[in-house]
């Protein structure tokens, strides 16, 4: 049984193709630039060119990509887009005219003549990846299931922060279903108001299986777990520092008991160092967050988890983990199954086990602590 799971973040995508035959450890693994790093790319060739765009296709991530409209923008230079792409600048179409977009319809983009530089919006590309692996002799079509992570603020209502309406959905799904799985969803169930998720499955029309999709940063807490010296803890803290989110679960024996989420960009050490023991102790509160221009946090159980006599221990992974080398707390840096850069792909597949049970036993078999009956690559290939 294969499964793609693949963790899309704002510097790379990374990839993890589980096959239950072989060794979990020796399954085949990408690490690749993230697709808005590569419309930035085009976008600049384009500016460089002086060439007009179109962007096309569907909502995907932002950042790096947006930070290159904008830069085209101000030069001069014509820039068009289709709502649905324009909507992965802002979902109010007025501030992407703003920023110097001409929101063009389907009809009107097919019009445009053959000297504007097309570009397709999508953030899951399963044509390019299956490309990829078919150059190494890798097929991708016996999939049992396939499995995409991103990072979705969800459509916020006109007039409500964007920042608040996260926080209100991850409250309410952990509300319902405490576990950090509860994050992921078959793609028929996908939340509405999760319109980035919703343009992944768009864009999964050429994919031969079963689709689930996830929140990337509960999709890295979760893989963390399978971490070996983290496996028993219990309570634990675990914090993803992602490039543009750092958010951190405190877990206990009936799930998740806090949580906050943070911009990357706007704590150093000392202050991620400081969240951290509040959510340990039970103090932190959604304004200590917010007001910080973050989005928030939410506590569950205020009983403190804070050692009496020693430094707290807290898990970390993350691109951005290299911040906590400075902690004054005890930090470990998690590597499940000997790898920190596909946590979020281990935490997919483990998803994929709760929420498809006639997948989970190969899975759940593979990812224990001593898998059984695993191969080494040649020997299925």
């Amino acid at each position: 049984m294969k499964i793609l799971t693949v963790d899309i973040g704002t510097g790379t995508q990374d990839i993890f193709l589980y096959d239950s035959r072989v060794h979990i450890e020796n399954g085949f693994k990408l690490v690749l630039p993230s697709p808005t790093m590569m419309v930035r790319q085009r976008i600049r060739q384009a500016t460089a060119a002086k060439r007009p765009i179109l962007l096309s296709g569907v909502i995907m991530g932002g950042g790096p990509s947006q930070w290159a409209a904008e830069e085209h923008a101000r030069a001069g230079l014509p820039l068009f887009a289709t709502p649905q792409a324009a909507r992965t600048f802002n979902d109010d179409l007025d501030a992407v005219r703003e920023m110097g977009v001409e929101i063009v319809s389907e009809d009107e983009a097919a019009r445009l003549d053959g000297r504007v530089e097309r570009i397709e919006l999508r953030d899951f590309d399963f044509p390019a990846i299956a490309e990829v692996f078919a150059r190494f002799g890798v097929s991708l079509h016996d999939l049992a299931a396939v499995a995409v992570a991103v990072f979705d603020h969800g459509d916020s209502p006109p007039d409500y922060s964007d920042r608040q309406f996260r926080f209100d959905y991850l409250d309410e799904r952990i509300r319902a279903e405490n576990r950090l799985s509860a994050f992921a969803f078959p793609a028929d169930s996908i939340p509405r108001i999760m319109t980035r998720l919703q343009a992944v499955a768009a864009s999964a029309q050429d994919v031969d299986a079963p689709l689930v999709v996830m929140d990337t940063a509960p999709a890295a807490v979760l893989g963390a777990t399978f971490d070996p010296e983290v496996r028993h803890r219990s309570p634990v803290i675990i914090a993803n520092v992602g490039n543009f989110h750092t958010l951190a679960f405190r877990l206990g024996a009936e799930g998740i008991e806090g949580v906050f989420e943070h911009h990357t960009g706007l704590i150093d050490v000392a202050k991620l160092d400081g969240l951290l023991v509040a959510l340990a102790k039970g103090t932190l509160r959604h304004e200590d967050v917010f007001d910080d221009h973050g989005h928030g946090a939410l506590m569950y159980r205020q009983e403190s988890i804070l050692p009496a006599s020693a430094a707290l221990d807290v898990v970390v992974t993350g691109p951005r983990r290299s911040m906590m080398q400075a902690s004054s707390l005890n930090v470990h840096f998690a590597a499940p199954f000997g790898d920190m850069m596909i946590s979020g792909c281990f935490g997919m597949l483990a998803a994929v086990a709760d929420i498809m049970p006639e997948l989970a036993d190969p899975i759940r078999a593979s990812m224990s602590a001593n898998p059984a009956a695993a191969r080494p690559p040649w020997e299925v290939m």
